[in-house]
């Protein structure tokens, strides 16, 4: 089943009461929020009155907020193969595990 994705992109400050409304009605209430409704002509109609304010998509399923967050998250542009060691921590608590007394 298809689902509307709709983000609020600008703020309902200073427009009429009904427009304002409508936002509520789509559950939108902070800018960069983002909803799913299923594929209706009831939610196309809200979607229409307040068009200039949302972007909307298209897709097959309502993602959780863990799945938005992740594809909000830029790519960092490196990984971590593996970590270092060698600190003066780290030596100190591979000694204690050893049990060896370190100076």
């Amino acid at each position: 089943m298809p689902f509307f994705r709709i983000t609020l992109h600008r703020s309902a400050i200073g427009l009429p009461e009904r427009t304002r409304g409508v936002l509520m009605a789509l559950g939108l209430r902070k800018r960069t929020q983002t909803v799913y409704h299923p594929v209706s002509p009831q939610f196309a109609g809200m979607i229409m009155k307040v068009k200039e304010l949302v972007r909307v998509e298209e897709v097959d399923r309502a993602l959780d907020s863990q799945e938005q967050r992740a594809l909000r998250r830029p790519d960092p542009g490196f990984y971590v193969e593996k970590k270092a060691g060698g600190g003066s921590a780290a030596v100190a608590a591979a000694a204690a595990a050893e049990g060896e007394r370190t100076v």
